[in-house]
Formats: structure tokens, sequence, C-alpha cells
């Protein structure tokens, strides 16, 4: 669940922290810039782990804060394919159930990898497990907060860098007197998905129901 990865990245200390040590100032500045963050195609990172190696420090003209070369290993959030983890229900839809872990929220089971058969109940806005047993089928609801356990099938990272404005006109300028049309609501993507699906017996429904 958790790895390390090797890192390196160019550190700015600005003036006003050159009294301080310097690998207690690159430690923060690496948390600041890293912690909390998604690199694409690596993972989320947590925490820094240890700095290997430093290079020399330099100033360059016009700024006076010094740069480093850093060499670092950072802690990251990066499941590998067909690890179990453990989470909680955080919402449901007609995408599929949707899964948190406290530190990390986009983690989606679609309908298809849920337990079957299911379906989504649209007055309750939640999923169900058509359990069926000698009494005949019984709904077990995927209510929010219950505990899951889920397999990890894919993962998906999305590109969020910031693109330049479009330069594209208009076709049809509003006219004089004419409100100009309102911008579309842009939904933005998760930089980093992980997909699954229920593992057997993935709810606590099954125990709850024998109880």
């Amino acid at each position: 669940m958790f790895v390390l990865v090797e890192m390196i990245d160019t550190v700015r200390i600005p003036p006003w922290n050159f009294q301080r040590q310097l690998n207690e100032a690159i430690n923060e500045e690496l948390n600041k810039k890293l912690a909390n963050k998604v690199v694409y195609s690596v993972g989320l990172c947590v925490c820094l782990f240890d700095v290997t190696k430093l290079d020399d420090s330099y100033i360059f003209p016009g700024d006076g804060a010094s740069h480093t070369k850093v060499h670092f290993r950072y802690v990251v959030f990066h499941p590998f394919l067909d690890e179990i983890l453990v989470g909680k229900i955080k919402y449901c839809s007609q995408e599929g159930v949707h899964v948190t872990m406290g530190f990390f929220d986009d983690i989606l089971i679609p309908p298809e990898s849920l337990q079957q058969p299911a379906k989504f109940d649209e007055a309750e806005q939640v999923w169900l497990w058509e359990y069926e047993t000698d009494e005949g089928a019984h709904d077990l609801y995927m209510d929010q907060g219950e505990e899951i356990r889920f397999r990890v099938t894919d993962e998906i990272f999305v590109d969020t860098s910031p693109t330049g404005p479009s330069s594209a006109e208009p076709e049809c300028p509003p006219q004089p007197g004419e409100a100009p049309p309102a911008e579309e609501v842009v939904k933005k993507d998760a930089p980093y998905t992980l997909i699954g699906t229920i593992c057997e017996p993935g709810l606590g429904l099954l125990s709850w129901w024998n109880n």
C-alpha cells in the first residue's frame, strides 16, 4: 500500500530561513511542496522519509534564495494491483460505490464489480445486494460508513497540470443588450483514482445478518 520512491528535486530556501539548519529547512520545503499531493504515475505523496544526498547550494543573480539539488526518498500511497484494502463507503451513485480510506477518497467500485445480484435504489441513493437464503432473498443495503474490503483492479492517473487559456473566439458574440452565455461547468477529474472490486465477504453485511 505504501512504497518508498526515490526522487530528485531542486529546493529553494528563502533568505529568511538561512538561520535554520539546511537539512531542517529542506525537509520542511519538501513536505510543503509534496505532502498530500498526487505525482503523476507515482501516487499520493504522504511524507518525507529521508534525504540521501545534498548537492552544492547556489544563489542566482536576481534571487536572494539558495537553490539546492536534493536526492531523497518519499513515502507514497500507491497500492499494487490485486492488493486487498479496507475502507468505508463514502456514498453511492449510479457510477458505483465510492469508498474512502480516511486520507484518500478517490476509490470507485463500479456496478459490475459489486456482489451480484446488485441494484441501485433511486429513492435511497444506495446500492443493495439481493442476498439469497433458504428463506428467500433479502436486500442488504450498502450504507454510508459501512466497512468494506475491496481488491484493487485498476488505477487511473489524470494529468491535471494547468493549461493556457483558449484562443478560440465565440462563434456568436452577444448582441448589444444581450447577456453573455453562462460559462459551462467543467467537472474536474481526480488526479489519481483507484478502481476496485468487492472481496468475498466484502461487506460486514453478512456478519450483521447472521447475528
